[in-house]
This record gives C-alpha cells, structure tokens and sequence, in this order.
C-alpha cells in the first residue's frame, strides 16, 4: 500500500480551538484529503467533528490521546475512533513519572501492551508518538527500543517523528527501516539548521525526505502525517500549505 498523506491538526490546534469547521474547510483548500486529531477544537464530541470532516472529504489517519484516558475512559476512546472512522488510537507521549528509569518503561510497556490487546479486540490498534526523551539510554539501549522489545508489535504499533529521530541522534529513514512494518504512521517535518535547531515544512531543512519516503515506503507505513509543533512567525496554515507542496514535488502526492 502506498503512503497516504494527511496533516495532524495540533499544528493548527489555535485555530479549531476557535474554529474547528472553518479551519478544517481550510485544510481541504490546501489539498489534505485525511487528518490525525488531537482533540475536537471547538466542538463538543466526535460525531460533530465526524460531520464536518465527512461535509469537507477529510478521513482520520488516527487520533492522539493521553494515557490518563487509555487508563481510565478506553471505552469511551474506543467508541469515538470508530464514530470517527478511524483504526488507530495513538499515545501523545509517556508522562515523566512513568519513564524515570529502566523499571518505569518496563512497567508502562506492560501497561501499553494490556490497553493494545483490549483495543485490538475491538478491531482498533494502539500506537505510540515519541519525542526526543526517549532516545535517553538506560543499560546501553534507548528507552525507545526498550518499549518496543518490552510490547508485541500486534498489541502496540509506531508512530514515528523525523524531527524527533533526528534530534535524538539517529538516521529517520535508517530507524524506520530497522523499526519495519510496525511503523503505522510516520510524522513528517524538517530540521531546520541551527543553533537554536528549530523544526521546519518538509524538505525546507536538513533531512533528506526522498530517502525518508523511500524508507517509508519499503516498510509499508500507511500514512505519512505532516505535523509542526511550532511554525513560529509563520502562519500555520501557510506552514502546512509550504509542506504539502513539498511533497507533490516530491512524488509523494498526485496532483
């Protein structure tokens, strides 16, 4: 399957915060026909955000929520994916007091591992986001590759960042080769050259995104999903538009 293209709405979060259907209309001007969520904006649930995004031609790669609500409200997170249309729940990030030490990962990888098996039963799969924090080394191996071995591949999957895997000192396509189809979703931004190093629109910076997508590709990630998590003195919108042009010069979207 080839790599679908979307954009994730926390790069826009200002915006749906005031405006979640109007920002969304401006999204599909740009040309995004899917969308990764990280909450509903200025909407209330997620059969208003289903209705607008279904009035707008936009599917849902997958949703981001926080372990508090995998602990705590999994049936709710459930129901909404499939009312959204979506099979893929992600975990934003692994709060501090559950990764201190080499224990804390082991500790929440089994935590992650029995919410991946409940969700799998109902026909969703779980997924985790990294940042950089993760590329931290407890007995010589990153925190990263200690969730990974410490969880079934069938029960949680991979979100992977290209800006994270960078800052955290590795290759992105070389870790998305040697990370395979557990992959599900791939974060696409730049590295624009510092100091300070700052995140930048696709191709606008020092990755090489033909070997990214070529990576991507070859281990079958469904989406690639572009995300800024500060565009700055530049709009966002204006961000996400500079990316998706990008990525029609690069192959990775017909137009």
């Amino acid at each position: 399957m080839a790599l679908q293209i979307g954009c994730q709405l926390y790069t826009v979060r200002d915006l749906t915060l005031q405006d979640f259907p109007g920002t969304v209309k401006s999204v599909a001007g740009i040309g995004y026909r899917a969308v990764e969520l990280a909450g509903y904006g200025s909407l209330r649930s997620a059969a208003d955000v289903r209705k607008v995004l279904d009035d707008n031609g936009l599917s849902v790669a997958g949703t981001h929520t926080n372990l508090d609500a995998l602990e705590r409200a999994l049936d709710r997170l459930l129901d909404d994916a499939q009312t959204l249309g979506t099979d893929t729940i992600v975990l934003s990030f692994l709060p501090e007091q559950r990764r201190k030490d080499l224990e804390g990962w082991k500790a929440s990888a089994a935590t992650l591992n029995q919410i991946g098996q409940t969700c799998r039963a109902r026909g969703i799969q779980l997924a985790y986001h990294h940042h950089h924090f993760e590329f931290q080394k407890f007995d010589g191996r990153y925190a990263l590759d200690v969730l990974w071995e410490s969880t079934e591949p069938e029960f949680l999957k991979a979100e992977l960042d290209t800006f994270w895997i960078r800052y955290g000192g590795e290759d992105p396509a070389g870790y998305i080769r040697r990370l395979g189809s557990r992959t599900v979703i791939l974060h696409l931004k730049d590295v624009l050259k510092g100091p300070p190093v700052k995140f930048g629109e696709v191709a606008t910076g020092i990755l090489n995104f033909a070997t990214i997508l070529a990576a991507a590709e070859e281990a079958g990630v469904r989406w690639g999903i572009v995300e800024q998590d500060s565009t700055y003195e530049r709009p966002p919108l204006e961000s996400l538009r500079m990316s998706f042009a990008k990525l029609v010069e690069l192959g990775a979207i017909e137009r």
